[in-house]
């Protein structure tokens, strides 16, 4: 039992850190004064950030594996699963409606984080479910080669670009174009339905990674094999890349071996800091976010929209935003725009930490 906890530690670490990490990029002072590696890419490649979302699909699916070893063969965990991803999809949509001032249905983003975990999640728990693990690989393997071959032949000329992807084909027959993101220039959603089919494979490698970690009594052992097919992953990723570019919007298969392979890398680290080295005490900290991740993610979400809500008077007279008066007001004057910026990024962190340490210290967690 000893054993199965101290493994849940380091999942929970990286939890912990992957949730941490999206409130700091999700809310800079200033979208226009941000750090190059707190930046996503502006189409393919990958830095830093593009690692934070993809990452907590891999651990979605690692405590996927933990969760569904506990529970008796049946009808009931279908219907726990179905009544999880409605729940999740609902909260995702609330986040995208909030603060509901000058609401309409009829131009509600329909997708988001949220939504993208839950579909995720729902097709990556059927798919364990009612198939042999073996068949978990071929069926990992064929989305990400059926991906591939999708976007190459119903995309247009230009099947990879913004305006010529089959992914964005897709969500504007299915779901209009007014119910759809336009950070790209045009209505394009990075949280689309069809591109949610190569990311539920990182859940399901997050899957295979628990299966490693439980099935593994030597930890050495489990820690190296986690770490090889890591390795494995980053490099299939990369020898890809030059076909089928690393890209989040699109959330192409090389992106999907690429950021799978080194979380499972991660995860082998601090198994090996945690578990064999015995080192917790650095981790702690951590753990406060990794124990209510997505109940932490949705107050983030909606304190953001608070901020930019609240109106307050400036030095100047004029009434701005409670966001920008902190960071304008309060940050920019004595660290300057971009410092100003990550300050009042770790500010944010720092807030929810507090939040999420005093459930921690109550024992209050929250499942979503």
């Amino acid at each position: 039992m000893n054993r199965q906890v101290q493994r849940m530690v380091a999942l929970d670490v990286l939890r912990g850190l992957t949730i941490v990490l999206m409130i700091i990029v999700n809310n800079p002072g200033s979208w226009s004064h941000i750090y190059a590696p707190l930046r996503h890419a502006s189409w393919h490649g990958c830095t830093p950030t593009d690692l934070v979302f993809p990452f907590f699909m891999f651990i979605v699916g690692t405590a996927m594996w933990y969760s569904f070893k506990k529970q008796p063969p049946g009808t009931a965990m279908p219907v726990r699963v179905i009544r999880r991803m409605v729940l999740i999809f609902a909260l995702g949509l609330f986040l995208n409606a909030f603060p509901f001032t000058n609401f309409q249905f009829s131009t509600l983003r329909i997708m988001g984080v949220l939504q993208r975990i839950a579909l995720g999640y729902g097709l990556a728990s059927f798919i364990v479910l009612f198939t042999r693990i073996r068949w978990n690989y071929v069926i990992a393997a064929a989305l990400l080669a059926g991906y591939w071959g999708i976007l190459y032949l119903f995309g247009g000329d230009q099947p990879l670009s913004p305006e010529g992807n089959a992914v964005r084909y897709f969500d504007l027959l299915v779901l209009g174009e007014n119910h759809l993101y336009r950070g790209f220039g045009v209505p394009f959603d990075p949280e689309g339905l069809l591109s949610t089919l190569p990311a539920t494979v990182n859940i399901l490698f997050g899957f295979f990674a628990g299966r490693i970690v439980d099935r593994n009594q030597d930890k050495r052992m489990a820690a190296g094999k986690l770490a090889g097919w890591g390795v494995a992953g980053v490099v299939t990723g990369l020898l890809w890349n030059p076909l089928f570019p690393i890209n989040k919007p699109l959330w192409s298969s090389s992106y999907v071996l690429y950021t799978s392979g080194l979380a499972a890398i991660l995860l082998s680290i601090l198994i090996w800091i945690i578990d064999i080295k015995g080192k917790q005490k650095w981790a702690h900290p951590l753990l406060v976010f990794g124990m209510n991740p997505l109940f932490i993610f949705m107050l983030a979400g909606i304190w953001a929209d608070l901020l930019g809500l609240i109106r307050v008077g400036a030095s100047t007279g004029e009434q701005i935003t409670l966001k920008t008066f902190i960071y304008r007001e309060l940050l920019v004057p004595w660290t300057g725009n971009l410092n100003g910026s990550l300050l009042f990024a770790l500010h944010f962190a720092l807030l929810f930490w507090i939040v999420g340490f005093i459930l921690y210290r109550k024992k209050i967690f929250i499942k979503i």
